[in-house]
């Protein structure tokens, strides 16, 4: 604000001048026209009162365009927070958590909510954060995956959470956190893993489009380079990645170098920077217990990731819906079944068909604003090393 000379009492001058950047001012007065002015408006202050001033020095300069490490920002995240380009990234995971939802919605699912204090994980105990529970041992919930499928077995249709999720991986890298927010689907009498893909590469699209319209509306400038994605999405089997780098059969996942020379292949050839890399073999996904081996092929499974450039931001598949079969999937993984007893009774008394996915939102932000480090797409992310502010 700038006060003219005969707008207002000189002494305020002295007091702006003195008074410490991010402290809080009241200005009372009235707003009247001007042609002179930028806007048309010129506002005629009559009164200040200072509301609270700002210690000095700040930690964290606001306003000022010098290079800031992120350790520091984060360490004094408020002050960070209060940056337009950093708020503007919060309004873009807003919209798009609005759009989900509205997408949801749209096509028939319900919103749940399921424990996050849990006596077992989805995929067992070495990436779960140990909880004592009133003298019980308990784990915060890595996903919501086992209450979604009991669900199926209640009869729910279709549901989707949007909830937070806790993985215990020492990972220090630009693409992991502890504490993440998990957006997951399930869908009953559903078999087919493209059908499930073509579900999800559609309320992705609409999510994204109605993000990019609640953006435009606020002027936010993710507006301008928002854009769902042209449907369908470039499928590639695992089996062809695998031959691209000459090692069919390896039985292992892809390496962080190998996911980045994949999305650049298929961008040369596709031009879309998203793709679903599908049919993982049954040797990789071993831990991941409820996903269904195909009938036709043991040594697969109708599992898939979908990825935005080297980025994967979601997995899913179909779920295996007999309790034999999961019974022998879950002694393949060395997991006990008696860990597991309210689970699996949701399959003793008939479960349909079923299947879903979960995507990370923090890694998906991420993906779509391009940003160099995830814990930039969290208000005040967690990491294996952070647990303040």
């Amino acid at each position: 604000m700038i006060l003219k000379k005969g707008t207002a009492d000189p002494a305020w001058f002295d007091l702006l001048a003195t008074l410490p950047r991010e402290s809080i001012v009241r200005v009372e007065g009235s707003a009247r026209s001007s042609p002179k002015a930028a806007k048309g408006i010129e506002f005629h202050p009559t009164a200040i009162r200072v509301v609270t001033r700002a210690e000095t020095p700040l930690p964290l300069g606001v306003v000022d365009r010098v290079h800031v490490e992120l350790d520091t920002r984060l360490n004094h995240r408020v002050l960070d927070l209060r940056k337009p380009a950093v708020r503007e990234v919060f309004e873009l995971r807003s919209a798009l958590l609005h759009g989900w939802r509205e997408a949801f919605i749209r096509h028939g699912f319900i919103e749940v909510e399921t424990p996050k204090l849990l006596r077992q994980g989805a995929e067992g105990g070495a990436t779960l954060f140990p909880v004592d529970y009133f003298g019980q041992r308990a784990y915060l919930a890595q996903s919501p995956q086992l209450y979604k499928q009991m669900l199926m077995g209640a009869g729910f249709e279709r549901v989707f959470e949007i909830g937070p999720a806790f993985r215990a991986e020492p990972s220090d890298t630009v693409r992991h956190i502890t504490e993440f927010t998990s957006l997951d689907a399930e869908i009953a009498s559903i078999e087919d893993a493209e059908e499930i893909r073509r579900i999800l590469e559609g309320l992705l699209s609409e999510a994204i489009e109605s993000a990019r319209n609640a953006l435009a509306a606020i002027t936010n400038p993710w507006a301008e380079t928002l854009r769902p994605p042209a449907l369908p999405l470039p499928r590639v089997p695992f089996a062809e990645a695998e031959a691209e780098f000459g090692r069919a059969g390896a039985g292992r996942d892809l390496t962080t170098e190998e996911e980045k020379r994949l999305a650049e292949s298929i961008h040369d050839r596709t031009r879309s920077a998203w793709f679903f890399l599908t049919d993982f073999p049954t040797a990789i996904k071993q831990g991941t217990f409820y996903a269904r081996r195909r009938d036709d092929d043991p040594g697969r499974t109708g599992y898939f990731d979908l990825y935005f450039g080297h980025l994967e931001v979601a997995s899913g598949g179909p779920r295996e819906h007999r309790l034999e079969p999961l019974l022998a999937n879950l002694a393949t993984a060395g997991l006990d079944p008696a860990g597991f007893t309210g689970y699996l009774e949701a399959f003793r008394y008939g479960m349909p068909p079923h299947g879903g996915w979960g995507l990370g939102v923090d890694r998906l932000l991420q993906a779509l604003t391009g940003l160099p480090n995830i814990r930039e797409t969290r208000l005040f992310p967690r990491d294996r090393w952070r647990l303040d502010p």
